[in-house]
């Protein structure tokens, strides 16, 4: 069961607190939890904060949280579905305050839970239990081997830190690889706007499927534009054209982007 949906249940008394301390638990908080499995993580919530709303897809570990597990708590609700299609924000109060939103999430769905935590209006924080080489991908610098689409698009509207690893052994069943905690804090003026972001993310995946392309010549088969607009763009922004797409900063990404933009819509109103 727990292998079909992916799951591996944390069971190391010491790694569930400081999973529940990365999220600066008080009692005033509302917290989502993805994943709760058999309620190890949910149990230390409960203890700390006002409400936990928790998304669970197996429908027998459901059936035990509610009856004999932290769902029988009265602050504890125990919702049964998938994660990806539950409109979190529905599940809370209304009108819906701030939250946080933690997780022990099953590794082939991380990528896109982390876009849909991300998605507006985006919790307080977010702390995740998730594949080690995620993790890294996530916290890449420029010119790393992880750095890439992922990278750039979460740290451009998120500071994210990695914070400590988690062997197999802390599981049952272990899992093949380590695992990382990762908190994610959603910015309040994040680089990205929010009507920005489907193309933004759709400009830096197609940069990043020529990474080792030098510059110009990404940009040149990504924006369609000539030689002589694409070296005068890069060279008014101070970036080296010779230098790879790997290598470029968010910060570099977000000022292309929004430059050939520009281009595009002034070359659409003429």
């Amino acid at each position: 069961m727990g292998r079909r949906l992916g799951q591996h249940f944390l069971s190391d008394p010491a790694i569930l607190d400081r999973i529940v301390a990365a999220l600066d638990p008080a009692i005033s908080d509302t917290v989502i939890e993805i994943g709760p499995g058999r309620g190890s993580l949910t149990r230390r919530l409960a203890e700390k904060v006002g409400q936990v709303v928790a998304i669970e897809a197996d429908a027998a570990l459901v059936q035990k949280l509610r009856e004999a597990g932290p769902g029988s708590s009265p602050n504890v609700t125990v919702v049964e579905g998938d994660a990806l299609e539950i409109d979190w924000h529905s599940l809370l109060e209304y009108p819906a305050g701030p939250f946080k939103v933690i997780g022990n999430i099953p590794y082939y769905i991380t990528s896109p839970l982390i876009d849909k935590a991300l998605a507006p209006p985006e919790p307080e924080v977010i702390v995740i239990l998730m594949q080690q080489e995620v993790a890294d991908r996530l916290t890449a610098s420029p010119g790393n081997k992880t750095y890439g689409a992922l990278s750039v698009g979460v740290q451009t509207v998120a500071a994210v830190e990695r914070l400590f690893t988690v062997k197999p052994g802390s599981f049952q069943p272990p899992p093949n690889v380590n695992s990382a905690v990762v908190r994610i804090v959603p910015s309040i003026d994040p680089s990205v706007d929010r009507s920005e972001r489907e193309g933004f993310r759709r400009f830096v995946t197609a940069m990043f499927s020529q990474r080792r392309k030098q510059l110009t010549r990404s940009l040149r088969s990504v924006t369609g534009e000539t030689r002589e607009r694409v070296e005068t763009v890069v060279c008014d922004l101070g970036l080296d054209p010779t230098q790879r797409a790997e290598v470029a900063t968010p910060a570099d990404f977000v000022r292309l982007f929004r430059t050939f933009e520009s281009l595009t819509d002034t070359s659409d109103s003429m």
